[in-house]
């Protein structure tokens, strides 16, 4: 996989450049919200077609810019090919697309928009790339407040005070999100090798070791991969070190849950004991995903579930073949 560069690393062109291509994406998917909540949501379609329109003002500013600076060739970069910059998952796929999830995605690009900008001025020397730069995060936050007056005016005058929805927000992002990451690949991950090993030996110890070693590796290289993928700094995941913790710790708890009843000396019992936490565990993930990623309980618990089942019957496959 090629290297992903960090924005620091950026030159000035290559920041305009990764600006533009990002306000033409964000341009598109608010277009994507207005036609798909056009029907039951009129009003706010109608904002989320001005928000459009005012990203691509933004992209034309930029160009401008660029082009004044640098000629008509903007180098092809992308969130993706920046180290920490957000992604923006195809919501506007979904249908029906419920109100509630898309405001949650519009404040959360809003805030990201705004700190890119705030990082992406304080490293331009001086001059008119500064100045448009730092115009452009006081816009985004300007569009901040406006996803949150959307708030308030489709939940009604009881809408969650703003610190707290900040504070929801953040806590999903640093806690909630890598850790039922962590939860579902320790969970699923470990089953196989766990139920491998127990019908192969038909010994509780080895199976118990086996799952400890796999359920401890997969927190440590999830906690590692979670931790590296993305300083925080613009996507307002927060610290890395906490997100790599949460998920590490996650995972090995995903991965022990199903390994502790093999203490039990019986291995019939056992194996029992653990094929009911493999359950539990599996309707606790769909609930996570339900509660707090907007995914309906079914779709959730069929997704879950389902990938848990094939994981689980390979493993007694494999071991008592």
């Amino acid at each position: 996989m090629f290297p992903k560069r960090r924005l620091s690393d950026l030159s000035e062109r290559e920041i305009l450049a990764l600006a533009i291509a990002s306000e033409e994406e964000d341009s598109r998917i608010y277009t994507s919200y207005a036609e798909a909540l056009g029907a039951e949501y009129p009003a706010t379609a109608k904002l989320f077609g001005e928000m459009a329109a005012e990203e691509r003002g933004h992209h034309d500013r930029l160009f401008a810019s660029f082009r004044e600076r640098f000629g008509e060739t903007v180098p092809l970069i992308r969130r993706g090919d920046v180290y920490g910059q957000p992604h923006r998952p195809p919501l506007w796929l979904m249908r029906p697309l419920g109100i509630e999830a898309v405001r949650r995605q519009v404040e959360a690009m809003e805030h990201q928009s705004e700190a890119f900008y705030r990082h992406a001025a304080a490293q331009v020397p001086d001059g008119p790339v500064k100045t448009l730069l730092t115009a452009l995060a006081k816009a985004e936050s300007g569009h901040v407040a406006l996803a949150e007056s959307l708030a308030r005016e489709q939940l009604g005058p009881e809408a969650r005070a703003a610190e707290r929805e900040t504070a929801r927000r953040s806590f999903v992002l640093q806690y909630v999100q890598p850790g039922l990451a962590g939860l579902m690949d320790g969970s699923v991950s470990t089953l196989a090798p766990l139920f491998a090993a127990a019908f192969a030996t038909q010994n509780s110890h080895d199976a118990f070791a086996v799952g400890l070693a796999a359920a401890v590796g997969a927190g440590i290289s999830m906690g590692f991969a979670e931790a590296l993928s993305d300083d925080g700094a613009i996507s307002g995941r927060g610290s890395p070190i906490a997100r790599g913790i949460a998920s590490g710790v996650m995972t090995a708890i995903g991965g022990l849950g199903h390994t502790l009843p093999y203490l039990i000396p019986d291995f019939l019992m056992a194996t029992v004991v653990a094929a009911l936490v493999v359950a539990v565990e599996l309707v606790v993930i769909a609930w996570i995903r339900h509660r707090y990623m907007d995914t309906p309980f079914l779709k959730a618990a069929y997704q879950v579930v389902l990938g848990g089942v094939l994981v689980f019957l390979a493993g007694i496959f494999i071991g008592s073949a």
